[in-house]
């Protein structure tokens, strides 16, 4: 190891307070990467209620903080898997999480908490034995509220976008829609034949109840660490459209792989333990692996749910995005799918996707069925 390699590792060691020294000792000075685990060390460690040096303004208060979330997903990508184990470890006891992990029935008389479902599925791995039951549990418990925030919302947005060309023109005595040609008649009853005399026939469309016709949703989330509690909404609104006949949803989950978790669907708290938060992203290999899903364009509707910090092929991803929504793909982006703050999120990558005419968005959990119904329209 070189002098200046050492020199860095000990800056990384003792934290930004120190770097005024080192650059007086003419070392010291951070890569980009460098910087990142710099920022990442800090959240963790750099808490001054837990005997640090530190100012604390890295981490902010409490196990359930978002940016606590983010940094553990990012660490995945900037440290050996070893050192990812001990930082990990190291988080769970000064985030308070190891009475949690450890006396399981603490979490039973928890108050249902986003961010601190999102902290805990980071840590998912150093979850010990006995305890996962309970996470599992209250994972349960927040999966269960948010379901009944959205659950109707999101059907009826779904029913009222698929029912609007449920009639058709053409007549046809097996296609009747005996309850609605009624229900518009009903002014017309006529007291001398005491029966209804209808001005109107409705017929059901046959063709929109096809496999070809049918919406096809596309989720495509990036399981990155600052889309925790994202990834946790996202979650939920795909099992609510995967369990409706109506329409075909396909889930693909991100890093630098691409995991395709459609089948894990039926139920949300499986789902959620599908993901693997933290990474890198390559939001590009993602879209190309939804591509081939793509069978009606014009039926497709497109979701990617990220935050664009993409460590791929940015003039790619901006060119099959382009290309999907030229071919008659609906195509929206959302920053965020959460009710956290302002989202953090790539500025000018999200600039040069919303100049190709495509929405790009943050968006909270209670406005996405009505985002859903208007896309679908």
């Amino acid at each position: 190891m070189d002098s200046q390699e050492h020199i860095k590792r000990w800056r990384l060691i003792l934290g930004k307070e120190s770097q005024e020294r080192f650059d007086a000792m003419g070392g010291g000075s951070l890569s980009e990467e460098d910087a990142l685990m710099d920022q990442a060390l800090a959240a963790i460690y750099n808490r001054k209620e837990d005997g640090g040096f530190g100012s604390g303004n890295g981490a902010g208060n409490g196990p359930s903080n978002p940016q606590i979330s983010r940094w553990l997903g990012d660490i995945r990508s900037l440290f050996d898997k070893d050192l990812v184990k001990i930082i990990q470890g190291d988080a769970m006891h000064r985030c308070g999480l190891n009475q949690l992990m450890f006396e399981p029935e603490l979490l039973e008389n928890l108050e249902p908490d986003v961010n601190l479902a999102a902290t805990i599925l980071m840590l998912k791995d150093q979850i010990p034995k006995r305890s996962k039951d309970s996470v599992r549990q209250f994972i349960r418990k927040i999966v269960e509220e948010i379901n009944r925030m959205l659950e109707q919302d999101i059907r009826r947005e779904v029913r009222a976008a698929v029912n609007k060309r449920r009639h058709s023109p053409d007549p046809s005595a097996a296609a009747l829609d005996y309850r609605t040609t009624i229900a518009r008649n009903l002014k017309n009853y006529s007291r001398e034949l005491q029966t209804i005399v209808p001005e109107k026939f409705y017929f059901f469309d046959r063709t929109s109840t096809t496999a070809a016709n049918k919406w096809n949703i596309i989720l495509d989330i990036d399981q990155s660490g600052s889309m925790g509690e994202s990834v946790i909404y996202s979650s939920i609104i795909s099992c609510i459209l995967a369990s409706m006949n109506s329409v075909k949803t396909r889930v693909v989950a991100f890093d630098m792989n691409v995991v395709d978790l459609t089948e894990k669907c039926e139920d949300p708290v499986d789902l959620l333990f599908g993901f693997q938060l933290g990474g890198g992203t390559d939001i590009n290999r993602s879209v190309a692996y939804c591509e081939q899903f793509i069978e009606n364009p014009s039926k497709t509707l497109f979701f990617l749910i990220s935050d664009l910090e993409e460590g791929g092929n940015r003039a790619g991803l901006l060119r099959r995005l382009e290309k999907m929504k030229q071919s008659g793909v609906t195509v929206i982006v959302l920053l965020a799918l959460a009710d956290g703050g302002k989202p953090y999120y790539d500025t000018t990558m999200a600039s040069r996707i919303a100049s190709l005419g495509i929405p790009c968005f943050a968006c909270s959990p209670q406005k996405f069925p009505e985002v859903l119904g208007n896309a679908m329209k």
